[in-house]
């Protein structure tokens, strides 16, 4: 078989200038270069050429220009930036112009970016899920009746990469709950979504491949010891704060067991393809419940992929190389 001509769709960490008013962390989802290296090493080893396209609005301007004609396929795993359709952008492109994608579709993306559409859905296959509603503003919390006991948590209704979150966003009473929602309304421009807050231990499960799906080896998240937040969402505040952090959970062969049939159940009722990551909390009785997809994870060399690959004591782009060749034997391309 010929060697394939194969796009990347992504943007690199300062790739959108900020804006007036825009949050410290606008810019939390996007790459640095040693992502974009580690996939381009992935398609070499695979005996493909990978060629840089930049970021959806790169994409939009060279499909314009026929500038793309020659390739064969397309790896997203641009974010974009504006509202709950942005990951969208990428892979309609792609549909438009008939170019096969590797990744999920545009309403994959969509949906699984609003975290409470995408419980929803998976909670009707049986996914536990944590009890939680919306709201868009303080004035709609004032009338609104709470279905849960303190203490709760608050972030962005659709966002990534953690977007959002601060040791802020657990709250145990009605004011801090009312400061938290203002907060995301005015600064995220989007409702806040309010959960029950989880006290157990937190997992991260990689889903990787079509037909059938196969979940990697469970990762534990780090919590940081006072709040119970996952150190990864508040990480930019820890050095300042001093916090310390534990890991309270013991991965057990039946817990692990669990938590790869709930994500492959998820991964499957939310129809993503190719690759995405689920992560799951342990309420106060040791269950799992759902938290979100994200079928955009980072490939960088320090992410979920990063320490999967160093767990199997192999190189990262051996392990994206797989990924990929699974994404391609789904296009017929193999």
């Amino acid at each position: 078989m010929r060697p394939l001509s194969i796009g990347i769709v992504y943007e690199l960490l300062g790739s959108y200038p900020m804006q007036p008013g825009d949050p410290l962390d606008s810019d939390a989802e996007y790459e640095p270069e040693e992502t974009i290296e580690a996939l381009e090493a992935a398609i070499g080893r695979l005996g493909h050429r990978a060629q840089r396209i930049g970021n959806p609005e790169d994409l939009l301007a060279q499909l314009g220009k026929g500038e793309l004609a020659a390739l064969d396929a397309a790896l997203n795993i641009a974010e974009a930036r504006g509202g709950r359709n942005r990951e969208a952008w990428a892979p309609v492109l792609l549909e438009i112009a008939q170019l096969p994608r590797l990744g999920s579709d545009a309403l994959t993306l969509s949906l699984t970016l609003d975290k409470y559409w995408a419980a929803s859905v998976v909670s009707r296959a049986g996914v536990p899920i944590p009890q939680q509603f919306v709201v868009a503003s303080t004035a709609d919390l004032e009338n609104a009746e709470i279905p849960m006991s303190f203490p709760l948590f608050v972030k962005p209704r659709w966002e990534g990469a953690s977007k959002g979150i601060r040791a802020s966003s657990k709250v145990l009473d009605a004011a801090s709950l009312a400061r938290e929602v203002g907060r995301i309304a005015r600064d995220y421009r989007q409702p806040a979504l309010i959960e029950e807050f989880l006290p157990g231990a937190e997992y991260t499960v990689t889903v990787v491949g079509n037909d059938p799906p196969r979940a990697l080896p469970v990762v534990q998240r780090a919590l940081e010891a006072d709040s119970g937040i996952g150190v990864h969402a508040i990480a930019d505040e820890a050095p300042s704060a001093g916090w310390q952090t534990r890991i309270p959970g013991d991965l057990d062969a039946e817990l692990e067991a669990e938590l790869a049939e709930l994500a492959i159940r998820s991964y499957a009722e939310l129809e993503c393809l190719d690759f995405a990551r689920a992560d799951f909390r342990l309420d106060a009785e040791g269950r799992p419940r759902f938290l979100e997809m994200n079928p955009l994870p980072t490939f960088a060399p320090d992410g979920t992929f990063g320490v999967l690959a160093e767990l199997e004591g192999r190189p990262l782009d051996a392990l994206l190389a797989d990924v990929i060749r699974a994404g391609l034997e789904r296009l017929g391309l193999s």
